[in-house]
């Protein structure tokens, strides 16, 4: 209002400064309209920098904040991770109240088609292996386990397990067993279900007996508060049908999918534009993004390179 005001007080005083009085407000009209627009595009978002929301599996949380953790540290961006079932985020998802999800698998037929009615195209960006893995506590000796038993007791055929623990109904691992069992849903006998992958570890590790289910990176990197309960889990070796053998889920044995319960990573992107989703994306698949799953104990989706130091470099 001053600046007007400034402006009109020029005209009366001096008609013949008229036309410097214009060409002087037009420069300090263009200028305000400058830092205006320079300010307003602080909190617009880029592939690095403003703010995004990410639904991430529960079952595979721990891997994700890792690379936020990192992301956030080397751009101007604030991502919020919200855990939840596998159900739930693609739900979220398929009714637009998310942009962007993590899941251990792709989307299926029937997932893709609801998005090619809303003309959406998601963006699936593969980063990584992760594996379904079956726990008990410490004190039990026996650590392998065959996945035909665990198959057969969930269809209430009656074997040496005692019982399983899993996270949540609607979560991607009880998805998974189900689909191997060739159920429905979850039995009711037998089976207990709790909301996240750490209330299972906690039960099974007060229940010497029972079997766990949950995602391997909740154990290869516990959260400090966990850590003593952890050390006091024993992570089994799982039978392949295909050789009869048993197999740990170390990173090779993922890797070469010998380990049977080995699952692939992806980010599904639905922004639609050059936002966090995309910068997250090549974040967690590039270079840096790979190191961080490779020293998790996971397997990157791509090999991150070794910078080889030659004698000539150490000479010098």
């Amino acid at each position: 209002m001053l600046l007007f005001d400034f402006y009109a007080f020029l005209i009366l005083i001096n008609k013949p400064m008229k036309k410097f009085s214009l060409i002087l407000f037009s420069a300090l009209f263009v200028s305000i309209a400058i830092f205006v627009s320079c300010n307003s595009s602080k909190n617009e978002e880029t592939i690095l920098k403003g703010k995004a929301t990410i639904i991430v599996d529960e079952s595979i949380f721990p891997i994700v904040e890792d690379a936020q953790a990192v992301f956030e540290s080397r751009y101007d961006a604030k991502l919020t991770l919200l855990p939840k079932s596998e159900n739930e985020a693609i739900l979220e998802l398929a009714n637009q109240k998310a942009k962007i999800i993590v899941l251990s698998r792709k989307l299926n037929k029937e997932e893709n088609k609801i998005f090619e009615q809303k003309k959406i195209v998601p963006r699936e960006t593969p980063f990584g292996s992760d594996a379904i893995v079956f726990i008990k506590n410490k004190s039990v000796q026996d650590t392998l386990i065959d996945l035909q038993d665990v198959t057969d007791f969930m269809k209430g055929k009656k074997n040496k397990i005692k019982g399983l623990v899993f996270d949540n109904p609607n979560s991607s691992t009880v998805r998974y067993m189900d689909s191997l069992a060739g159920l429905s849903e979850i039995p009711k006998t037998g089976v207990y279900s709790f909301k996240t992958s750490e209330e299972v570890i906690n039960y099974v590790h007060s229940n010497p007996g029972l079997v766990g289910i949950v995602g391997y990176n909740w154990l290869t990197q516990p959260y400090p508060k966990m850590q003593d309960i952890v050390n006091n889990i024993s992570i089994l070796s799982v039978k392949n049908n295909k050789d009869n053998k048993f197999y740990f889920p170390s990173q090779d044995n993922i890797a070469t999918k010998k380990y049977p319960l080995a699952r692939d990573l992806f980010i599904i992107n639905c922004q639609g534009y050059e936002g966090l989703g995309m910068g997250f994306s090549s974040f967690i698949s590039g270079e840096i993004g790979q190191r961080i799953i490779l020293k998790s104990g996971l397997v990157p989706f791509k090999m991150p390179s070794r910078k080889i130091i030659t004698r000539k470099q150490i000479e010098e």
